[in-house]
């Protein structure tokens, strides 16, 4: 089962059959290749969803069919691709669609190792950006969480109540050694 199925959920395409669109994760991508013809922001980059509903379609535009409805508001997505108000994105699987630029917030989110997702592992929350500082917590792999920062492959978290620092290589929602504060 996708990581996502508690997120998402296949629609129902014309023809009546199931669209089931599923992929692995995705090879990592060199970050601000290029700028996008719209926006003028770098591509690729990571956003958010910023709401609770919302429909990935398989083109850029309402008349184009919905394969998924996510249903989280704060996952993280990469936007890969600009076209007029919508935008391509990817999804921590590799699932990749058009979502109407409203929809689509710059807070910035991640995914605690998705990849590892169904292992008996935890990914730990430290009280600073050290391995051998104090835990404030530990997650299991697939919970979402707010980022304020990365430097120096660490990356400040906010989860629910409690604030600390993970490896950036342990998160899905910012590229390798990239840097923003």
């Amino acid at each position: 089962m996708p990581f996502f199925a508690r997120f998402r959920r296949p629609l129902l395409a014309l023809a009546g059959a199931a669209l089931l669109v599923t992929g692995t994760a995705p090879l990592p991508v060199a970050h601000a290749v290029e700028v996008g013809p719209v926006s003028k922001l770098p591509l690729p980059r990571y956003v958010s969803l910023k709401a609770s509903r919302v429909n990935l379609r398989i083109g850029p535009g309402r008349d184009y069919p919905v394969t998924w409805l996510y249903l989280k508001e704060g996952l993280p997505v990469e936007i890969i691709q600009e076209y007029e108000l919508w935008r391509r994105i990817r999804d921590s699987e590799g699932t990749e669609g058009w979502v109407y630029h409203s929809l689509l917030s710059g807070d910035r989110t991640s995914i605690a190792a998705p990849w590892l997702r169904g292992k008996a592992t935890m990914i730990d929350i430290h009280s600073s950006p050290a391995t051998d500082a104090p835990l404030v917590a530990r997650i299991e792999p697939g919970v979402v969480a707010g980022v304020k920062t990365c430097t120096a492959g660490w990356c400040a978290l906010k989860v629910a109540d409690r604030n600390g620092y993970v490896r950036q290589q342990e998160i899905w929602g910012v590229y390798p050694d990239e840097r923003f504060e």
